[in-house]
């Protein structure tokens, strides 16, 4: 398995026990609540929520981190574990969260 693959598994444990998400999530978006708050008024913290988030927004955020363009910590990374497909299920689901 590589390290990308480890750090989305690793991911989604953690969010197991945080936040629990609508049933109808696509796969790998309960990775995201790990990290990202589920609250959209958490502006002030320094990763920020993507409920409500226009997914066109967070597609184009995570081809910058995919491609190098934009640096993370791990975002970067992470985002090399997801399909274009994925990342659009994804990023149209939480658009939709509110």
């Amino acid at each position: 398995m590589d390290a990308t693959r480890i750090i989305v598994a690793v991911a989604a444990i953690l969010a197991s026990g945080g936040v629990a998400l609508a049933a109808d999530a696509p796969p790998g978006a309960a990775s995201c609540s790990g990290c990202h708050a589920a609250n959209p008024a958490a502006v002030q913290t320094p990763v920020p929520p993507l409920n409500g988030r226009p997914a066109a927004d967070i597609v184009s955020l995570m081809a910058a981190f995919k491609s190098g363009e934009r640096k993370g910590t791990i975002m970067d990374r992470i985002a090399k574990g997801f399909t274009e497909e994925e990342t659009r299920a994804i990023a149209t689901w939480y658009e939709q969260q509110k």
